[in-house]
């Protein structure tokens, strides 16, 4: 098998994807050099049907030849072979907590937050509601650190970029405070230190184009 230095990375991605951009996150952390292939959902690559053949969807990390779906599972991999910029704790406590609020984030509180900035008017008062308990309940998990994963990025902040960079677009297309200074001031300075971090910045989709998108997806 070839040297870390020297394996053949791939990445199935959609650029306006949360889900997509978590490993290009991790592999920036990283340092580790890769080729993005970007996939056009409705008329899906033989790639991505031949590399994720039980959902079909991305992401998907290619190393050597060996493919993997899911956006946790991968960044997961990629802190186990990369060594270097650990993403995730090595004591087995905070290892587990790290998980635990990673599967949270997917399972609970991104669906909620979702919910609310599509949801129709009928629906809208109770599922802003749904969205204010989760991000409450996201606030409290970072106990006054400067990220979840302590002084450093680590998975669950990779975990929760929907909520540091993607939630103030959407919020603003439906019109919503959500996350805000006032509602919730310790997960607002996270979102602010999570954007600033300079790989960050530099991974994220452009700001206005994502804008475009959810605002031309919003009309349909």
């Amino acid at each position: 098998m070839a040297s870390e230095e020297s394996s053949e990375v791939r990445v199935l991605g959609k650029w306006a994807s949360p889900f997509s951009n978590r490993v290009d996150l991790a592999l920036k952390l990283k340092g580790v050099s890769y080729k993005y292939c970007e996939e056009d959902l409705a008329n899906k690559s033989q790639d991505l049907l031949k590399y994720n053949p039980v959902h079909k969807k991305v992401p998907v990390l290619i190393h050597n030849g060996n493919p993997l779906a899911e956006s946790l599972v991968i960044v997961e991999y990629i802190d186990e072979t990369w060594k270097n910029n650990p993403l995730l704790p090595q004591d087995p406590y905070e290892r587990a907590l790290a998980h635990f609020w990673a599967k949270t984030l997917d399972d609970k509180i991104l669906p909620a937050i979702w919910n609310a900035c599509w949801s129709d008017e009928k629906g809208r008062e109770k599922a802003e509601e749904e969205a204010l308990e989760a991000l409450e309940i996201l606030q409290e998990a970072l106990k006054g650190k400067r990220f979840f994963g302590g002084e450093s990025i680590g998975l669950v902040d990779i975990a929760a970029n929907f909520i540091g960079y993607w939630v103030a677009i959407l919020q603003e297309i439906a019109g919503l405070k959500l996350l805000t200074l006032e509602k919730f001031p310790k997960l607002y300075k996270w979102s602010q230190e999570f954007l600033n971090h300079p790989v960050i910045k530099e991974g994220l989709p452009p700001r206005d184009e994502l804008f475009a998108f959810f605002k031309a997806s919003a009309k349909k």
